[in-house]
């Protein structure tokens, strides 16, 4: 498991205006958090492994707070901008600030289950977790909150699994309604037979968006399918492409397809291309790269869902901050971050955001 804590940058690297304008008055509230500038998070690179026992201290020492923030494997380009919103937000923390995540995702709800569970034994004050695998999860995250451990669900999960656990908030996405929006928009774009391609199968994120590519297609008169592929896959491009490809040849129906996330939309188009479909079949995935956009402003992609994975970082963190020291919370919850169809319409909006880190 991999394992750091969110250093503050230098005095002389600041947020880009665009990233404050993109962070809303509720990451921002109060004067009294910026007053908390100053407050440093220390450093530590050593793996996480769950363990069990020992006495607990007071989550506030010193009146400092200790986030511990359960995020995606390190290489994951989505958790690389989520990661990104953690730590500007974990500028205004007076305390540190803890991201750890799974080295990959192949056992991807128990391995969170230990990193809770690790958690629990740093007696943090929060835990700020996605809720990916109910039924591996729930159990440790439950016990965090019996001991008096808060815990904020992000990016995964839904309000109905915080009210669920016993979660102050969730904050992110409707996978469900997002893949709805991406299934409309193929239908109403001409695609009649769209494959949704999940190389997490199990997980609650990626299940609901093929539900939802499903529901939103037959809606507009097409219908979807889900192409199942080892989790294991996942970030191996030349696996995932050759699967696409032989989906595509064996089924010369599909003119639409669909990734849950960027790295597979990549390799998703290479297949499209190796499978001579280019112009036939036409391509949407989840969450937002350079790549994704490019592609879309050429007009060789239909789509883009994007759930703002830099919100999700930065106000998971900023408002567990205030919660624990002020008190303050809004009313509203879930907090929704997106989902947001970024199309040729409005792409050129979308890759300024790419250009400021927080898209």
């Amino acid at each position: 498991m991999e394992s750091t804590q969110i250093r503050r940058f230098p005095s002389g690297r600041r947020l880009s205006r665009r990233a404050l304008t993109a962070v809303s008055a509720l990451a921002l509230a109060g004067a009294a958090l910026t007053g908390c500038a100053s407050g440093k998070a220390t450093g530590d690179t050593s793996q996480a492994t769950a363990s069990s026992g020992g006495s607990q201290s007071s989550a506030k020492v010193g009146g400092k707070l200790s986030l511990y923030v359960i995020g995606g494997k390190s290489d994951d380009p989505f958790f690389s901008t989520v990661k990104r919103g953690v730590e500007d937000a974990a500028k205004l923390v007076n305390g540190k600030v803890t991201f750890v995540g799974p080295a990959n995702y192949d056992n991807l709800g128990p391995d969170v289950a230990k990193l809770t569970l690790t958690g629990i034994a740093q007696n943090p004050s929060a835990i700020l977790v996605p809720d990916w695998v109910p039924e591996s999860q729930d159990s440790a995250i439950k016990q965090a909150i019996s001991k008096g451990i808060p815990v904020f669900l992000y990016n995964s999960g839904g309000v109905e699994a915080a009210d669920k656990v016993g979660a102050v908030k969730y904050i992110g996405t409707d996978e469900y309604k997002a893949g709805v929006a991406g299934g409309e928009k193929f239908a109403e774009s001409g695609a009649k037979n769209v494959l949704c391609v999940n190389t997490v199968p199990g997980a609650a994120n990626s299940e609901a968006r093929c539900k939802g590519i499903a529901d939103g297609a037959k809606a507009k008169g097409g219908k979807s399918k889900q192409l199942s592929l080892p989790s294991s896959n996942f970030g191996n491009p030349s696996a995932v492409t050759q699967a696409i490809k032989g989906a595509l040849l064996k089924d010369s129906s599909v003119d639409g397809l669909v990734t849950i996330g960027t790295g597979d939309a990549d390799s998703a188009a290479a297949a499209i291309e190796q499978a001579k479909a280019s112009g036939k079949v036409q391509l949407g995935t989840f969450d937002l790269s350079q790549s994704q956009l490019d592609r879309i402003k050429a007009g060789t992609q239909l789509f883009a869902i994007d759930q703002q994975p830099y919100l999700q970082g930065f106000y998971v963190v900023s408002m567990a901050s205030q919660y624990l020291s002020y008190g303050v919370l809004p009313p509203q919850n879930p907090i929704l971050t997106g989902p947001l169809l970024v199309t040729k319409d409005n792409v050129s909006k979308a890759i300024e955001g790419t250009k400021a880190g927080v898209r």
